[in-house]
This record gives C-alpha cells, structure tokens and sequence, in this order.
C-alpha cells in the first residue's frame, strides 16, 4: 500500500512540475521588436552609428579626424602630437540566421569600440543567443586586437559570421 502511495504521489509532482515548467521563449516573443539596436563594445561613445541597415550590403565608411588637443592627453598635446581616429565597417557576413556585419572604431592603429550593426535578431532565440553571445565576441575582440579569438559555444553561426565581418573590416583598416 505504501509503494503505491509513493507512485502516485510521485507521478503528481512530475505532472505539475511540467505543466508549470516555463519554456525560455514565454516572455522573450512579447519583448522583440522589429528595430535593431546594434551592440557596442563602449559603455558610452562619443559617436553613434546612422542605424541598421535593410539593404544587403552598407558600403564601408572611413573617416579620419585629427584632435591636436584633449582634457585626458595634456602631454600629447603638449608634444604637439595627433591621434588618427576612423570607423571601418565590415562586409556584411550572411549566414543562415542572417546577416552579421560589425563596425570598427580606430585610433592610432588600436581597436577602441566594436559595434555589432546587423545580427540575427527575428525570434526570440536568436535575441537570447546574441545577448549573450556578442558582448562576449566584442570583448575578445578588444582583448585580443585582431580577429584571432574563439567562438562562442552554443552561438556558432552568429560567430562565424561575426569573425567574417571583423576581418573584412581589418583587412580594409590594413590592421
């Protein structure tokens, strides 16, 4: 009699934990919206991009400005030196999930600020993925200086695409 007790009771609690059981897209659907936001790597930037892009391919954009002074560089400036500073975008990267393009922001031959511009973001998977995935892409990308950085495990496609994206913009920066 207590065996059966046990199975029933068992059986259940196995009943109510899966019916209560909230998948990881319940919410995430409501919250997607059709604007692309694109990721950077700077917690705040002087410059912002001119928005996503719906066209297949943005041409690449390289501007180049001198600052002789700044309120951070009293010594550069006193050396009378200037810093070179421009934006390079990446080929667009279209993979499965769809397109990856990035943008580099440079300053003296050094990465400063990587931006995501497109990524795949039309369901809620794809959002989580690269919520998680791209910080950490953008991150190794600072770290490392150069496209030579692992993929993020569980978000393969995003970062196949995102280091096709990232060495068409180094290669067209010379770096």
């Amino acid at each position: 009699m207590k065996r059966i007790s046990y199975w029933v009771l068992s059986t259940i609690t196995t009943v109510v934990l899966l019916f209560g059981y909230h998948t990881s897209t319940s919410g995430v659907l409501a919250a997607s919206t059709s604007v692309q936001t694109p990721i950077s790597g700077a917690a705040s930037s002087g410059s912002s991009s001119s928005g996503s892009s719906s066209s297949g391919s943005n041409p690449p954009t390289d501007s180049t400005e001198s600052s002789g002074t700044s309120a951070g560089s009293s010594a550069g400036a006193a050396a009378g030196t200037t810093s070179t500073s421009s934006t390079v975008t990446g080929d667009v990267a279209q993979t499965r999930w769809g397109p990856v393009q990035v943008e580099l922001s440079l300053a003296s031959g050094k990465i400063t600020d990587v931006s995501v511009v497109q990524y795949p973001n039309e369901n809620g998977r794809d959002i989580e993925i690269n919520s998680y995935a791209l910080p950490v892409l953008i991150q190794e990308t600072l770290s490392a200086q150069s496209a030579n950085i692992d993929m993020v495990s569980g978000a393969t496609v995003t970062s196949d695409g995102y280091l096709t994206s990232l060495q068409s913009a180094l290669d067209q920066a010379n770096l």
